[in-house]
Order: C-alpha cells, then structure tokens, then sequence
C-alpha cells in the first residue's frame, strides 16, 4: 500500500509542501524559547534586505541588459559558427553548444535551453543527459561576479573571472568524457 502511494508520488509531494512551513515553526519556536521577540527581528531583517536590495538593483540590471544585448544581437550564433566544426569532429550533439556557451552567462537562459531540449529529445536521451550533467556541473559565472562582486564594489575581477571560466570549462568537458563513458 505505501508503495502505490510512493509511487504516485502523494507522500513525496505532500512532504516537500510541509518543509518551508515546518522549517519557519521551527525557527518560531526556537526563537520563543531563546525569549527572542521573532517579529520584530523580522521586520528589522526585512528592512536591511531592501537596502541591499537597493544596492544590488543597478548590478543586476546592467547584467541582465549585458546578456540580452549578447544574446539578441547574433553575435552568440556568429561564435556558434566557429565552434561546429570542432563539435562535429569529436562526435558531440550540436544540440548542446547553445547550453555550453549561455550557461556561464544566465541561469535562466540555460534552464529554458535544458527544457527545449528536453521536449525536442526528452529527459532519457544522451543529449537530456549530458545537458542535465552539465547544467549541474557548471555555474553562471558572469552572473555570480557581476552580482556579487559588484555589490560590494570589488573592481579587479581578471582572476577570479578567469578561474570561474576554467571552472566552468572543466565542468562542460568532464560532463561530454563522463556522460559518453557512461552512456
């Protein structure tokens, strides 16, 4: 009987819906017993988050507009271009060049390209895998200096850019070796 209802997925549901709630009881009750007055501490905690949120808002629409600049203005496609050939000699889906080049970037451009993909080729084939692993084995690097580094005013990211790209790099290739060994 509980595994029908494993199964069909009711229990697991019904657990993920309950963790943000008991999560917030349980920091409600440890606050009363701490005698801490819970309320306030939050309203005083929503306070400081909108001025970081004020802070924050320039860095992140100069960002958003740097990647809808990069992405409509073809020059994404003209790199694409380039980078075929190479794909094509070593036998890797095209289909995930457009994953491995806006990941970096944009966390939610790389989510819409991993969903596309899914409805064109599904979850289960090689090119949902190898876009699944890679989309957890890399990060949104530009996003991450831009963001945070630009809120708290750090001006030479050349390292840190650099290492956050080599990171990224390997991520993309460890996922096509390993994926293709064990798929």
């Amino acid at each position: 009987m509980w595994i029908n209802y494993l199964q069909s997925g009711i229990i697991i549901k019904y657990i993920t819906n309950l963790i943000i709630p008991l999560m917030v009881l349980i920091i409600i009750i440890y606050g009363v017993r701490k005698k801490i007055d819970v309320y306030d501490v939050f309203i005083d905690g929503s306070k400081e988050s909108l001025g970081m949120i004020k802070d924050l808002f320039p860095t992140f629409l100069a960002m958003i507009l740097g990647v809808n600049i990069l992405i409509n203005s073809g020059f994404l496609s003209f790199i694409l271009s380039f980078i075929k050939p190479l794909f094509s000699h070593f036998q890797i889906p095209l289909e995930i060049l457009p994953m491995a080049v806006i990941r970096p970037i944009s966390g939610s451009a790389s989510l819409a390209i991993l969903n596309s993909i899914y409805q064109n080729y599904g979850p289960d084939s090689f090119v949902g895998i190898l876009s699944s692993v890679m989309q957890g084995s890399t990060d949104t690097t530009l996003y991450v200096i831009t963001l945070y580094f630009g809120s708290i005013g750090i001006k030479k990211i050349r390292y840190a850019l650099w290492a956050g790209l080599c990171a990224d790099l390997i991520g993309i290739l460890a996922s096509i070796i390993i994926v293709n060994i064990l798929f």
